[in-house]
């Protein structure tokens, strides 16, 4: 068990030591675990308090002479208070800044609502030349952590907050291109992040129903792995998507755009349904919002009965 963001912070660490890049923070380095990478390169970091928007326009300029940034804070204030210098800043003049945001969705848990943000990867995900990743475990971290410093352009990298199983023990991670965790033929089961895991025990339970359920980690949010989404649409004629966030404009938005475009095919969505998230503990808030294994094998029945 491993916090992604702990994934993140040590992959730092071990890149600097091969890579030229400087890390960035706005006053919460203990919480994004930046505070691992400050010890170890503390020239090479630059703490900017409690200032985000100061943060990605800062990190903006620094791209402009060449040097990727890594700038951390939470989603909801990334994607939120400094929107703006994210879109006009860093992606407008394709910089190479990633955007690394933690405690994104309602499994950060105590922090309530306002904290938990659920609208992040659709903010990003609309700006034009903006990459998207969402890894599941240490493994899909390190590996979108790396393939983030090597990639041409800006990057939103969505961070979980939680401890989570190790799900891969290597990973080929590549930008536009899912990682299939298990193979089936009667539902497809797509998910993002934290969630995966409790795809994967989902499809356990539906395995002791005789029903066969691939489930894929789809890191890459954007650009999105078409070519998987419908090979696995047209194998199983069953989708169902997992995420912590709102379905409108995250991974249900997306898969669901490719399978209008392709292969029209039966579909479910589980996330947040247009609502904000709420205070309480990560494992209860999930089998509030339907993202619990039980919900989800129970949504996969569903969808095979339609």
């Amino acid at each position: 068990m491993k916090a992604i963001r702990d994934s993140y912070a040590d992959t730092l660490v071990e890149l600097a030591n091969e890579y030229d890049f400087y890390v960035m923070d706005a006053d919460l380095a203990k919480a994004t675990k930046t505070i691992t990478f400050k010890k170890a390169f503390p020239d090479r970091f630059i703490e900017m308090g409690i200032a985000e928007a100061n943060m990605y326009g800062y990190a903006a300029g620094i791209a402009t002479c060449g040097m990727p940034v890594f700038a951390s804070t939470f989603s909801a204030f990334a994607a939120g208070r400094a929107y703006d210098q994210i879109r006009n800043s860093i992606a407008y003049p394709h910089n190479h800044v990633i955007i690394a945001a933690t405690h994104g969705g309602i499994l950060v848990g105590g922090d309530g609502g306002s904290h938990q943000c659920l609208e992040d990867i659709a903010l990003m995900r609309a700006i034009p030349e903006m990459t998207v990743l969402c890894p599941c475990d240490d493994a899909e971290t390190r590996a979108c952590v790396k393939a983030a410093l090597l990639h041409d352009g800006p990057v939103y990298l969505r961070l979980g907050r939680s401890e989570v199983p190790s799900l891969f023990e290597h990973v080929a991670f590549e930008i536009g291109k899912g990682n299939v965790l298990r193979d089936g033929k009667d539902v497809a089961i797509i998910a993002v992040g934290e969630v995966v895991y409790r795809a994967a025990k989902a499809a356990e339970f539906l395995a002791g129903e005789g029903v066969e359920a691939a489930v894929i980690s789809m890191a890459s949010i954007k650009p999105i792995d078409q070519e998987m989404i419908r090979y696995y649409a047209q194998k199983t004629g069953h989708v169902l998507t997992v995420e912590d966030h709102n379905v409108q404009g995250g991974l249900g938005g997306a898969v669901s755009e490719v399978l209008a475009r392709c292969c029209p095919t039966p579909m479910a969505m589980l996330g947040s349904q247009d609502r904000f998230g709420r205070s309480g503990d990560p494992e209860e808030l999930a089998k509030l919002y339907g993202i619990d294994p039980q919900s989800i094998a129970d949504s996969a029945m569903r969808l095979l009965d339609r």
